[in-house]
């Protein structure tokens, strides 16, 4: 970029340039892992904005520095309002900020809940892949219907198109009855809608979790087969005392263990981690076992990492850039204050 300039990638831009690269992000993901796996990252705590009248509501800011292959800085700054279903509106927004590495200044402002959406099905996508351990059921369930769980469906027929048998359940039966249609034209597969939570644990020995759930609501994890995957992307689902009965994987233990999330109750219960296994890096890197216990319940917590999202936000850029998207502010940034005094301004 011209020095001053900063590039603008919108929505539909940002769909477009990632549409069909399901492959390529989980590739995008793997590598921003094992970069953080390796400390070749920064990355602070994410800082929540809470609104004492409306609990629910929540905007979080998540800056991240990668290295590796990325070399970037940046922010991605996330709302999550649940009202907005009601008004015709996703659930979430976000905008990612890209800086230089070398001088700090801005690059890119790129429209975010997409990015965030694929990196967080894209990470579940590899983590069932890797905890999965070559094993092969063409059935999948999916707890909540929203969009999270939709770009998961999509990864997970990119990452594995054997996956054709899918159960739906959501509290809102309709929601999930337009979360079924949608999936059997997207995907051409079979879709069932649960009657229940039970009903959905039962039915598929990989489960994908994306609610708006605040408090753990489910108590155990008994009516899973034996070695069954579930996909905690909502980190807040399941009881501590179902926790303490599984395999623990995470993306980060000092990130996860926060904002009363399942794993951040668990150590409260306990009053240590040690009921966490390790991180999807540890075993990305062969550092840890993929399944060590086969039978058990392997449950992958992602806290949510802001390194993907820009390791994915640098993608959709220099996709942009060589594709001639995306709209260039020029001199977005005013002109050095050393300059100017050079010249008698």
């Amino acid at each position: 970029m011209v020095n001053g300039d900063v590039i603008i990638i919108r929505g539909d831009e940002v769909a477009s340039l990632l549409r069909g690269r399901e492959l390529e992000i989980m590739e995008t993901v793997r590598a921003a892992y094992e970069a953080h796996g390796a400390g070749d990252s920064s990355l602070p705590h994410s800082t929540f904005l809470l609104f004492p009248s409306e609990p629910r509501n929540r905007i979080i800011a998540l800056p991240a520095y990668l290295g590796g292959q990325f070399e970037v800085a940046g922010v991605k700054w996330v709302s999550s309002f649940p009202g907005n279903l009601g008004l015709g509106l996703d659930r979430a927004s976000a905008l990612v900020v890209l800086n230089s590495p070398h001088t700090g200044r801005p690059e890119a402002i790129v429209e975010g809940s997409l990015i965030s959406a694929k990196r967080t099905a894209a990470a579940a996508a590899l983590a069932a892949v890797t905890l999965g351990d070559g094993r092969r059921d063409p059935r999948v369930g999916f707890l909540g219907c929203g969009l999270i769980n939709f770009e998961t469906a999509r990864f997970l027929r990119a990452a594995r198109p054997d996956l054709d048998s899918f159960t739906v359940y959501d509290l809102d039966d309709a929601r999930a009855r337009h979360f079924a249609a949608r999936c059997r034209k997207a995907f051409g597969v079979g879709v069932s809608v649960a009657g229940g939570v039970e009903e959905l644990l039962r039915s598929a020995p990989l489960v994908s979790m994306a609610t708006t759930a605040g408090v753990p609501h489910i108590s155990d994890l008994s009516a899973c087969a034996p070695g069954t995957t579930v996909l905690h992307t909502s980190l807040r689902d399941i009881a501590p005392e179902a926790m303490l009965a599984c395999d623990n994987v995470v993306d980060d233990v000092d990130h996860v263990c926060r904002a009363q999330t399942s794993t951040h109750l668990t150590e409260q219960l306990v009053g240590n981690r040690d009921f966490i296994r390790c991180t999807l890096a540890d075993i990305l890197s062969g550092r840890a076992p993929a399944r060590p216990e086969p039978d058990k319940v392997s449950v992958f917590s992602p806290f949510g990492l802001g390194v993907l999202d820009l390791a994915v936000g640098k993608t959709v850029c220099d996709l942009a850039r060589s594709a001639g998207r995306g709209s260039v502010i020029n001199s977005f940034l005013p002109s050095p204050w050393a300059e100017e005094g050079a010249a008698g301004a």
